[in-house]
């Protein structure tokens, strides 16, 4: 009995073994280099000089970089209501459709995925160029009259945003609401709430996690994608991202590169603990309910 115990140990110990190894190296091994890095000096000349130094965090505190920063949290936060604004209803109405027209949205919604984002993104360049596509649609029906020039904007970079954020909103909506138990609304109805005081105290609340979820996987990514802002918005609408990406290619400067790095990654985790905060005191309230 106790070898069998011992070769059941020794093989659930071998499949976890690849993905051990797996987060090791290709996740804590990087972010333990790049947290290390951030506290190096660069050289004069390539790479880094391995002495101890805080002048890399001190060097963000310049007024250049915590203006790139505010306007990257400033991006992601509109990117981020206007997703959820656009996303919430989809994924709502989504999970009230019928069990085809659910595949059928799902599917619709997935396409786009098989193709490389970046060359999406060029499509958009056809759209918002000049005389492009969307400036013959508005002077053919005369909502304007000339060219609006919409290309390397920062409305452009914002529409960029909203559209590669917008699906994972509306899945982590749809995957809430599809739970939801809708006599629960039929319900509050017959008790004589009125249809918009149904949908905020029952459909809302119990979709919220779903939103919450939503709003993570918009804003988090939001912070980074500097390749949108650098292909629609051109050098007009600079992220950290875009910096951290200058430092790296162009100047050489990879500590400071790392300290940047190091600091978006503090930012994103803090939006990350404030919504496992939040999520642990909807869920409080929602078994005190009960």
């Amino acid at each position: 009995m106790k070898n069998h115990k011992k070769i059941w140990h020794w093989g659930y110990f071998l499949t976890l073994l690849p993905m051990y190894l797996f987060t090791i190296i290709f996740i804590l091994g990087p972010l333990v280099y790049m947290i290390i890095l951030s506290f190096l000096k660069r050289a004069e000349t390539w790479g880094v000089v391995w002495e101890f130094s805080l002048q890399n965090y001190a060097d963000m505190f310049d007024p250049v970089y915590l203006n790139t920063f505010k306007e990257s949290l400033k991006l992601a936060a509109i990117s981020t209501l206007l997703v959820a604004a656009i996303g919430y209803p989809c994924g709502y109405f989504m999970a009230k459709l019928s069990a085809r027209w659910q595949k059928i949205s799902m599917m619709i919604l997935m396409i786009p995925f098989w193709t490389s984002s970046l060359i999406r993104l060029y499509g958009w360049i056809t759209i918002f160029t000049a005389n492009g596509v969307l400036d013959k649609a508005l002077m053919t029906l005369h909502v304007t009259d000339s060219p609006l020039r919409l290309l390397y904007t920062y409305p452009a970079v914002v529409g960029g945003m909203v559209y590669t954020l917008l699906p994972f909103m509306i899945f982590s909506v749809y995957s809430s609401a599809e739970k939801l138990d809708f006599t629960l609304v039929e319900a509050a109805r017959d008790l004589g709430a009125n249809a918009a005081k149904a949908f905020l105290t029952i459909s809302f609340k119990l979709t919220l996690p779903g939103l919450l979820s939503g709003v993570i996987l918009t804003f988090v990514p939001s912070m980074g994608l500097f390749f949108i802002a650098d292909i629609l918005g051109g050098n007009k609408v600079v992220l950290i991202g875009v910096v951290i990406q200058e430092q790296l290619m162009k100047v050489h400067n990879w500590p400071f590169a790392a300290a940047l790095s190091v600091a978006l990654m503090i930012l994103t985790s803090l939006m990350i603990f404030i919504y496992r905060k939040i999520s642990k005191v909807k869920e409080l309230e929602g078994l005190g309910s009960f």
